[in-house]
Order: C-alpha cells, then sequence, then structure tokens
C-alpha cells in the first residue's frame, strides 16, 4: 500500500469466516511461531505491545468493497494467537464505505486510538485519514471525530498508510503517505485535529528515495529510523528499505534494503511494523508477504522474523523464514 474494524450484518460475519478458511503453509507451532503466524489473508500489520501481550492490527486482504472492517489479533507468547473479530467497521465509521486500509494503534491517558485509511480517496472524494477509539485493545472501536482527520491531497500525498510515533519530548506526530510522497504531521492532544510543526507549517514533507507507501518510524539510541515499503504492492520487487536521521522530520537519506522476497520461501515481502521486547532488547519485524503458490494480489499472509542491529546502529537484512520466531513472554 505501516502504536498508536465490525461490520454489524450478516456480509461481515461472512467474510469473516472466508478469512478464517484460507489456506495457509502447514508448519508445527510447538516450538515456533511459524509464518504465517495465524489463518487468512491479511496485510499491512501494525504491532505494539500492551501490559504482557503482543497485538497485531492488520488490513483484512480483499478487493476494496470487501474491506470494510478490522480484526485484531493478541498474544502472550508470539506463538498462541487469539482472533478479536470486527473490532471496527464501516457501521461505526460512516463516512467509510470501502478500502479500510493499515491501521495505526496507539494507546494514550488509558485510551486505545486506531488510526485507519478509509475510501481510497483521490482529490475532490470523501475519506481519507480516521480515528478511533477505545476503552480495550481489542475494542470495540468508535469513531473519534466523526469525519476523516486528513482528507486532503497535501505535497502529492495520498492520505493512507499512516503510523503514529510518540517523541520523547511527549509530542504525538502521524506520518501518512502514498503515491510516492511521504508526510508528518503533528497531533494536537484529543487525536482530533493537527497542530504546528516546528516550521510553523501544519505538513512537512520527508519522502526518502525510493518511498512508495507503508511508512514507519522508531527512534533508537538517539537517531530516527525511517522505514517505507518500496516496489508494487503485488509485484516481487515489494520490499522495505530505511533511512536513519537526527530529527524526525529528518532530511532522510536511504541506506538500503531489510526485506525482501526470498523464492526460496514467499514473494512481496514488505509493508511492516516492530516488535521490541524491552526485557530482553530483542526486536521483530511483523510483515506481510505472500505464499509462493498464490497469484491473487490479495492472497497476503502476516509473518514475524527477527530483527537485528549492528553495532554502528544500521539494520541487518532481515531473513523471512518459515519458522517465524521461538516463544518469548513479556514480564
Amino acid at each position: 500500500m505501516k502504536k498508536i474494524g465490525l461490520i454489524a450484518c450478516v456480509l461481515c460475519g461472512s467474510i469473516g469466516a472466508i478469512a478464517q478458511t484460507k489456506p495457509t503453509e502447514s508448519i508445527s507451532k510447538s516450538k515456533t511461531s511459524g509464518n504465517p503466524i495465524f489463518e487468512g489473508w491479511y496485510a499491512d500489520p501494525d504491532a505494539a505491545v500492551f501490559g504482557n501481550e503482543y497485538w497485531v492490527y492488520p488490513t483484512y486482504s480483499a478487493k476494496y468493497n470487501e474491506q470494510v472492517f478490522f480484526d485484531a489479533f493478541s498474544s502472550k507468547d508470539l506463538i498462541h494467537w487469539d482472533k478479536h473479530h470486527d473490532i471496527l467497521d464501516t457501521t461505526n465509521v460512516k463516512w467509510a464505505k470501502r478500502a479500510m486500509w493499515a491501521p495505526a494503534i496507539v494507546q494514550k491517558d488509558k485510551k486505545y486510538y486506531l488510526f485507519f485509511g478509509a475510501n481510497d480517496m483521490h482529490e475532490g472524494e470523501q475519506g481519507g485519514i480516521g480515528v478511533a477509539v477505545a476503552d480495550k485493545p481489542g475494542g470495540p472501536f468508535k469513531d473519534h471525530i466523526g469525519k476523516p482527520l486528513i482528507n486532503t491531497i497535501v505535497n502529492g500525498a495520498q492520505p493512507i498508510d499512516q503510523f503514529v510515533f510518540k517523541d520523547v519530548d511527549g509530542k504525538y506526530y502521524i506520518l501518512y503517505g502514498g503515491w510516492g510522497h511521504a508526510n508528518i504531521a503533528r497531533l494536537n492532544d484529543d487525536f482530533k485535529s493537527l497542530g504546528k510543526l516546528p516550521d510553523g507549517n501544519t505538513f512537512k514533507e520527508i519522502t526518502p528515495e525510493g518511498f512508495v507507501e507503508g511508512i514507519y518510524m522508531i527512534r533508537k539510541d538517539s537517531k530516527y529510523y525511517l522505514m517505507w515499503s518500496e516496489g508494487g504492492w503485488t509485484g516481487p520487487d515489494y520490499s522495505v528499505a530505511y533511512a536513519i536521521a537526527d530529527s524526525p522530520f529528518g532530511p532522510f537519506k536511504r541506506i538500503g534494503k531489510i526485506l525482501q522476497q526470498d523464492m526460496a520461501v514467499a514473494r512481496g515481502a514488505g509493508h511492516h511494523s516492530l516488535i521490541h521486547n524491552a526485557k530482553s532488547d530483542s526486536w521483530y519485524i511483523v510483515y506481510h508477504r505472500r505464499p509462493l503458490t498464490e497469484t491473487d494480489g490479495n492472497h497476503r499472509e502476516v509473518c514475524i522474523d527477527k530483527l537485528y542491529f549492528n553495532a554502528d546502529g544500521s539494520i541487518k537484512p532481515v531473513k523471512i523464514t518459515r519458522e517465524g520466531v521461538p516463544a518469548e513472554t513479556i514480564k
């Protein structure tokens, strides 16, 4: 298409059932998570840690008119995953009709905020990036604003694939973009509007070389790591690259790829997020990829593998696996 979805109707139930019964690669999960980590066609996963649980919020991967709800998944050990069906859908977001994409979750003030794109918005159309809120990470979520938070094309960036980043000063920023352009903006404390950036503007373009979509950011060792997907989302060139800067506003100079397909394992690996287990200082990359047996563009699965940093702060290219990762709890 990147911590800060309920059809309350028969259609949603049938869609959810279909998602549950899609074929997946068979692998024992007794010692490792296996990849995919849960059944069904899902993509664009945003991962988070809440309390002693890992959570993953993906796109339901189907035709745009069927992408009208979100499911979430939780685990205490990265191996056994529980499905939380229909945490938000278009019946609770009146302005959203289709193409609900790439949720991004963040916890703030004992509330959980789910940011999402809807309607595959183009200039002059209704849609864009919305916000939903809940008291629990598994929902149910309800529309927080009653309209999109971002519903205009700024700097050529389609308002999709958003990520919410909390900086060390406590300020929250929303990064987003499609069509090869990326923006950053500051969220006001109520998460209902945007504030001003240090330069006095509402939006700042931070597009790195090769950027397509799926933006993501972390701060590690006082450096800001910007990551994104490049290539075509249905093609073999779909992958993840990164850059490092001293500020969340860049400039971000592309360093190289950290995730891509392996034709011995799967195709089109991209649109990722990260999990950090602070107790063990372990890093995991959660992403989607397409099984070698599938040709349908929407047949994507959510997978997890380990991510490692070099001594100089650079990121080692990820080895995608069928085995996934060993169990690890959060205490």
